[in-house]
């Protein structure tokens, strides 16, 4: 039961919010993502049997490479301060996935980037995420899986090029 506040609007306005939401296709791929990205983090931590993934150090991954990437960039793209990189990093660091190295184009600047035992994690999680994949597919079919697929690998480019 919702109870009306102050600082709530009313009811109706809530209602056309609400569906709203339910047209827009972003606000949905967004709230999939969310949902998925949660599924996944619990599956990781129950594979480890301990707390060893949460979300801020999954909002990093997109971000990090073999090659390296400086803090800076991370907290830029991320849009948290370095500081907040940095201390998911460390955390990153002390379970070995991700080594913070000179960078040798700038000796003051340094570089993040994946191990080995990285690698290692990074196919875990594709595993992880393929499992649930096929879930889905059994649940809503293979088709509606292998449509938004392709629609998603359709739009990734699109948006990239078009990246502010």
């Amino acid at each position: 039961m919702v109870v009306y506040t102050a600082g709530m609007p009313p009811p109706r306005r809530r209602r056309a919010l609400e569906q709203a939401k339910q047209a827009s296709t972003l606000q949905l791929l967004f709230k999939a993502a969310r949902l998925a990205n949660e599924r996944a983090i619990a599956r990781v931590n129950v594979d480890a049997g301990r707390p060893v993934f949460r979300r801020a150090i999954a909002d990093l991954l997109p971000h990090l490479d073999f090659a390296g990437v400086r803090i800076g960039a991370i907290a830029e793209k991320v849009g948290v301060s370095k500081q907040a990189v940095s201390k998911v990093v460390a955390d990153m660091v002390d379970e070995g996935v991700v080594e913070v190295v000179p960078d040798p184009t700038d000796a003051r600047a340094r570089l993040v980037r994946f191990t080995p035992r990285g690698a290692d994690a990074i196919a875990h999680g594709l595993g992880v995420l393929a499992s649930l994949e096929r879930e889905l597919a059994r649940r809503v079919g293979d088709t509606t899986i292998r449509q938004l697929h392709a629609a998603l690998a359709a739009i990734v480019p699109v948006l990239e090029r078009e990246a502010p």
